[in-house]
């Protein structure tokens, strides 16, 4: 039972991976870092997916710390069952989960679900919470994203008005603008500033 079960957590696990953690605000906000430098493809998606795995780790160790202690180890000891299992480490994903989720968001995946108003955060099942989850997280990449894109941007504005000031119209901006957003990305230490403003913005 226990090696059927290993083999469905396992299954499941990418599926779990995105929608109850960090790791889908942590890899949009990488990858529209990426594209905001304007190096749609540097660096490879393994590297950004495998710093993304890194910070989720980060974030979610006192959730999942509490998984391993009060679910996963009691289970794998026999001293609780399946079910109990479950509940006990469904918690401490929820109580994660409700801390990031906006409350516009859960009404809108109560709403659309067509069920009762809870009384509660325990009425609201995760069929509810998930999606409201994940809705909150697109939403708070994208607000972390378009911040990092300002700056970049404005790189490619002032390299544009200079090339057509010097005439020099026929030379493609990105060829001069992506060398001086690489180097002001570096002298202010880019990656510092973005992993510690992601990190810093889960509660």
């Amino acid at each position: 039972m226990r090696i059927v079960l290993g083999l469905t957590v396992l299954a499941v696990l990418p599926a779990l991976l995105m929608c109850v953690t960090s790791f889908l605000r942590t890899i949009i906000v990488l990858s529209m870092l990426r594209h905001a430098i304007g190096m749609p493809e540097t660096p490879p998606n393994p590297v950004l997916i495998g710093l993304a795995l890194f910070l989720t780790l980060f974030t979610m160790a006192p959730a999942l710390t509490q998984v391993s202690e009060k679910a996963f180890q009691p289970f794998m000891n026999g001293t609780i069952g399946m079910e109990a299992a479950y509940q006990r480490g469904a918690e401490p994903l929820r109580e994660f989960m409700v801390r990031q989720t906006r409350e516009q968001d859960l009404a809108l995946m109560i709403e659309l679900s067509k069920a009762k108003p809870p009384r509660s955060m325990d009425d609201v099942s995760n069929v509810q919470l998930i999606p409201a989850f994940m809705l909150s997280e697109l939403r708070a990449a994208f607000q972390i994203g378009f911040v990092i894109f300002l700056p970049f941007l404005l790189i490619d504005l002032i390299v544009s008005s200079v090339l057509m000031a010097l005439g020099m119209m026929m030379m493609p901006p990105t060829t001069v603008a992506l060398p001086l957003k690489i180097l002001m990305f570096i002298l202010v230490d880019g990656w510092t500033l973005v992993l510690r403003a992601l990190v810093g913005s889960f509660h």
